[in-house]
């Protein structure tokens, strides 16, 4: 997308009332981050929340001219990732986020993706983050994965403030219900539900086949299908329960959806206002397309 595009989001977003912005240098080789800290320059800096992620050190990448980014962004390849959940790693990807944000401190910092750096993360990135956190940098500390069994593992052992939780908890998938979202109410620990549409296939009306960045099997699309139906049936759009149910969770404090244009801004605003029935979820749980602990919005 231009320039203009993202500015236009971010300002159509504020427009709405959205006041929580979520980002990371691995987004766009760190063009997520200075097109966003460009957006909010614009606005008192004590009305809004700004997290950023640690973990993936950018650095140039002199084989880089000419190709474009392999890792689902479309952007020049100059710069490359490097995986680094050390303390010197942590301090320089949060230095050089601040320089693109051109902010002097970031409300939540997440350790990005660790799944295959437990140790490093547990005993360094966290303890270097809660530094930070004490010294005013960092506003809360957290860890942002698209499993629930490591995430768990962190509140139990490491001093966090909230967790993003990747499309774990949604219409389709809710192993976060068997244990991290219940240690999360127990331990005050903030959820953010982000992949709240899996992808993509609970992002429209007629479900997609994309889950969880792959083709999404034949019998997911099928029970993507007649959970639509039966939206329809009450007068609901699909996209509108997706982002309902989870922020009907008491310990999910925000859904974080993402928006590629001011209308899609405008969209999922507008999906988040829905008024769902309740006898919406109750068909869904009788009928065994949603787990009968889920807990629903109230209808008012």
């Amino acid at each position: 997308m231009s320039d203009e595009n993202a500015a236009a989001t971010v300002e159509t977003a504020w427009r709405g009332g959205i006041r929580y912005f979520d980002t990371a240098p691995h987004y766009g080789l760190g063009l997520s981050e200075r097109r966003l800290g460009a957006a909010l320059a614009r606005y008192p800096r004590e009305e809004f929340v700004l997290s950023t992620k640690v973990g993936r050190l950018l650095e140039p990448d002199p084989d880089g001219a000419g190709r474009r980014d392999d890792a689902g962004f479309d952007v020049p390849a100059t710069l490359r990732r490097r995986w680094d959940f050390s303390r010197d790693g942590v301090l320089r990807s949060l230095e050089s986020s601040l320089e693109r944000l051109g902010l002097d401190r970031v409300d939540v910092v997440y350790v990005h993706d660790p799944d295959d750096h437990w140790e490093p993360a547990l005993r360094e990135a966290l303890p270097t983050l809660v530094e930070l956190r004490e010294q005013g940098v960092v506003g809360a500390v957290g860890v942002g994965m698209n499993q629930t069994a490591m995430l768990a593992d962190f509140v139990r052992h490491a001093d966090v403030d909230v967790l993003m939780m990747a499309g774990r908890y949604t219409l389709l998938n809710q192993p976060a219900l068997d244990e991290l979202l219940p240690l999360c109410a127990e331990r005050g620990v903030a959820v953010v539900a982000a992949g709240v549409f899996n992808g993509g296939i609970l992002a429209t009306d007629t479900p997609g086949t994309v889950y969880d960045y792959t083709e999404a099997p034949a019998e997911l699309v099928d029970t993507a299908r007649r959970i639509a139906r039966a939206c329809g049936r009450h007068g609901v759009r699909l996209p509108e329960a997706a982002i309902a149910l989870p922020a009907a969770h008491p310990a999910v404090r925000s859904v974080v959806v993402g928006s590629a244009s001011p209308a899609q801004v405008a969209g999922n605003l507008a999906r988040a206002a829905a008024v769902v029935p309740a006898a919406l979820w109750t068909e869904l749980k009788t009928t065994g397309l949603l787990r009968s602990d889920a807990p629903v919005p109230v209808e008012v």
